[in-house]
C-alpha cells in the first residue's frame, strides 16, 4: 500500500485525482475514502490554510504594499487632493446614510399599506387564517 502511495505522490495531484475518480467509478466508498485521505493528508494543498494566508499576504505586498496601501487614509503627497478626497468620502457616507434612512421609510410605508390591506380584507369577510 505504501508503494502505491509513493508512486501516486511521484506523479502528483493529477494521479491522485484520477485515482479518486476511478475509486468512485469502481465502488463509491473507495472513492470517498480516497477523497477523505487526500483532504486530511494535505496532498491536495487545501488543508494548509497558513500557506494560503502567507501566499495572499505576499501577493498583497507585491501589488500595493500590504493592506495599509489600499485604504483611504494613505496620503498621496498632494495636500489639495487628500483634502478633496476626504471631503468627497465624507459626503458620500452622508448620502449613503440618508439613502438608507429613505429606504427604511419606504419599507415601513409598504409594510403599513400591506397590513392595512390585510385588515381591510379580513374585516370585509375575506379569507381568514386557519385557527389551530
Amino acid at each position: 500500500m505504501q508503494q502505491l502511495v509513493t508512486t501516486l505522490d511521484d506523479y502528483g495531484k493529477p494521479a491522485w485525482i484520477i485515482a479518486a475518480v476511478l475509486g468512485f467509478i469502481i465502488w463509491w466508498p473507495i472513492g470517498l475514502g480516497l477523497l477523505a485521505y487526500l483532504i486530511w493528508s494535505g496532498r491536495m494543498g487545501c488543508g494548509n490554510k497558513l500557506q494560503w494566508k502567507q501566499h495572499f499576504m505576499q501577493e498583497a505586498k507585491r501589488f500595493g504594499g500590504g493592506f495599509g496601501g489600499f485604504g483611504p487614509l494613505r496620503s498621496t503627497g498632494n495636500a489639495a487632493f487628500d483634502a478633496y478626497r476626504e471631503e468627497t468620502l465624507r459626503r458620500l457616507e452622508e448620502e449613503a446614510e440618508e439613502f438608507q434612512t429613505f429606504l427604511d421609510r419606504l419599507r415601513k410605508a409598504r409594510d403599513k399599506a400591506e397590513f392595512d390591506q390585510f385588515m381591510a380584507e379580513r374585516g370585509a369577510g375575506g379569507p381568514r387564517p386557519a385557527s389551530a
